[in-house]
Order: structure tokens, then C-alpha cells, then sequence
């Protein structure tokens, strides 16, 4: 998109914040803060680019830190004090941001900046909390795409909604409601399901998006994310299910399993009483017997996780709901039959 173009998208007035997580590139610092910098220089509202440094040891941060004061005050550095990953090094970032909207895309120059202006005026002026990324043409190599189209199908399934690039980090955010959920472990990739937690799906889009090669640095993904992909998605199809009600999933699980050992134990008692049948060595009476303790436990730890999720939600004030913001009224304001005559 040329810098033409990019001038003549509008969108209401907002404050942009860009949120760059980089770990290891310090060859990427400079072309990075120069590519945003040109994307935006005629952009018609007030941006900044918080650029988290996630403890690199290459001397990144110190680089981002001497070009952010040759650039200007708009260009603001977050050094974490170790290797976070990439995750933390975002929500930081997020923490930091104090735009009404919200972009985040990588480091390593394969997201391209002039894609924002675009995005930014799509979530705006159709009043959508997020705007995400889609690289159709992906400019990486089979190994990172195969699994990645395994994840995404998995994703999909696991979540329900009709994304086709959870992966990507490009994506636009209404601040408001970015900022009432918390990342943690790789579930970055999994924002738009977290987003599902506290907003309609239906105020949820996907954007294609120019994809790059990546020219300097090296890659930090491999199958040991993958893995650690998977086991986050367990934990998220976990916590959108039963996040406030774990006493049904434990519950659930726990009736049917000391069901089953009741049924054979009872089969057994049957076989014993009525048949005469010597019942004492079977496998079938372990069996049962262990699946009924089974199940009592489960029973037993659904009641507790209930008692923690009222103190969690007690003790910190937390809501089991998520809400726009609402205009202020005094305390006399806004009350039916106080109307003023």
C-alpha cells in the first residue's frame, strides 16, 4: 500500500499505539523502527511504538534504547529483565500501550506496517473489537506452514470461530477490550479466543495481509513451540468451556465414571448373591471399585475448584462478565420516575 493510499483511509479520531515484542534482533532494529516510521509518517492521528525488548542478549535492547532517542520521544523501549518469551513480552507491551487501539505485529520485518492504516480503519469505522491478520500468500517454508495449518484447523474445531491465520501477529484491537484479558504461556496465538470470553464473535474480522521473507536475523520458531502450542490449547478449550463453572467439567466427568463402577460393581453383587458366582479375584471388581474412588475424587475436586472460583472472583473483585464502558452519571441521574419537570 502506498503512502498515497494509506492518506486517503479514513477513520474516526483515536490514539494508535503499535506494539513490537523483539527477542534476539538486533540486526532488525533499525529497518523494523524505519518501516513503521515510514507507514505512519503522515498518518492523520497521534501513534506511538512501544518496542519490548524480551531480555535479548545481543545487545538489542541497548540498540532500541540509542535509536529510539535519534527517532523521538513517540518511540518508546520496554526492556524485560530476562528471557520472558514472546507472550509476556506482548502483554507487557499491551500493559504499556496507551492508545484506544491497539496493533501488534513481530519484530523480524515479515509483517508489513502498511498494512495498519487499512486494518485500523476497518475496525473503526465498522465499531469492531478486532481486525486480525491474514497471510495468504505465507513467504515461510513447509516446515512452518504444515504444522501451522494443522494448529489453525485444530484451533478452529477446539474454539469455533472461522479464522484462517490464528498465527499471524498482525491484528488491531479496541483497547477497552484487549485490556480485560491477560496472556499467558503461547496464547498469543489464541487472542481472538480469549477475545471470545469478554465480546461477540460476530464483532471479530479477518483482514488479508501482505506476508514477507524474512531477510536478516534468525528464526526462533520450532516443533518445540508446537508442542507447547498444543498443551496451551487444552488449557484455552478448558477455560472457555468451564472457566467459571470447573464443577461441571469435574462433576461431569466424576458422575460418569463412579456411574460405570457402581453399574459393575453392582453387576458383580448380582453375580454373587443371586449365582453364587465367586467374584473376589476378578479384574472387573478392581476395576469397578477404582472407578467409583475415581469418580468421588473428581466429584470432590469440582467442589473445590467452585470454592476457588468464588475466591477468586470475591477476593479480587473479578466479574464472571466483561462490559463497554459507561457514561458517567451523577448519583441522582438516570433513574426511572426522577425526571426533572
Amino acid at each position: 500500500m502506498s503512502e498515497t493510499i494509506a492518506k486517503s483511509i479514513t477513520a474516526p479520531p483515536h490514539r494508535l499505539s503499535v506494539v513490537v515484542p523483539m527477542y534476539n534482533e538486533i540486526a532488525n532494529v533499525q529497518p523494523m523502527v524505519d518501516d513503521v516510521q515510514a507507514a505512519l509518517r503522515d498518518y492523520p492521528h497521534p501513534w506511538e511504538l512501544i518496542v519490548v525488548d524480551d531480555g535479548s542478549l545481543d545487545g538489542t535492547g541497548a540498540a532500541l534504547e540509542r535509536y529510539a532517542l535519534q527517532v523521538g520521544p513517540h518511540i518508546r523501549v520496554l526492556r524485560l529483565m530476562r528471557n520472558f518469551r514472546q507472550t509476556a513480552a506482548m502483554q507487557a507491551g499491551i500493559d504499556a500501550a496507551r492508545g484506544d487501539v491497539i496493533v501488534t505485529m513481530d519484530g523480524d520485518l515479515q509483517n508489513d506496517p502498511r498494512d495498519i492504516p487499512r486494518l485500523v480503519a476497518r475496525l473503526l469505522n465498522e465499531d469492531l473489537d478486532l481486525v486480525a491478520g491474514w497471510r495468504i500468500n505465507r513467504q515461510d517454508d513447509a516446515i512452518r506452514r504444515f504444522p501451522s495449518k494443522i494448529a489453525n484447523k485444530v484451533i478452529r474445531d477446539a474454539t469455533g470461530l472461522a479464522f484462517h491465520d490464528l498465527g499471524c501477529s498482525l491484528k488491531v484491537f479496541r483497547a477497552s477490550v484487549l485490556k480485560q484479558v491477560r496472556l499467558y504461556g503461547e496464547m498469543h496465538r489464541f487472542i481472538p479466543a480469549w477475545l471470545a470470553t469478554v465480546t461477540s464473535p460476530s464483532r471479530m474480522a479477518e483482514e488479508p495481509v501482505n506476508h514477507r521473507a524474512r531477510t536478516l536475523g534468525e528464526s526462533k520458531y520450532g516443533l518445540s513451540r508446537t508442542f507447547r502450542v498444543i498443551v496451551d490449547l487444552f488449557s484455552m478449550y478448558f477455560f472457555l468451556r468451564f472457566g467459571t463453572r470447573p464443577g461441571h467439567f469435574f462433576g461431569g466427568a466424576g458422575l460418569g465414571m463412579s456411574g460405570l463402577g457402581g453399574l459393575i460393581l453392582l453387576w458383580l453383587a448380582l453375580e454373587k448373591f443371586i449365582k453364587g458366582v465367586d467374584v473376589g479375584t476378578r479384574p472387573l471388581l478392581a476395576l469397578g471399585f477404582f472407578l467409583v474412588i475415581g469418580g468421588i475424587q473428581l466429584l470432590t475436586t469440582g467442589v473445590l475448584a467452585e470454592l476457588l472460583i468464588r475466591v477468586y472472583y470475591d477476593g479480587r473483585h473479578a466479574m464472571p462478565y466483561h462490559h463497554r464502558p459507561m457514561a458517567e452519571l451523577v448519583p441522582d441521574e438516570g433513574w426511572h420516575g426522577t425526571e426533572r419537570t
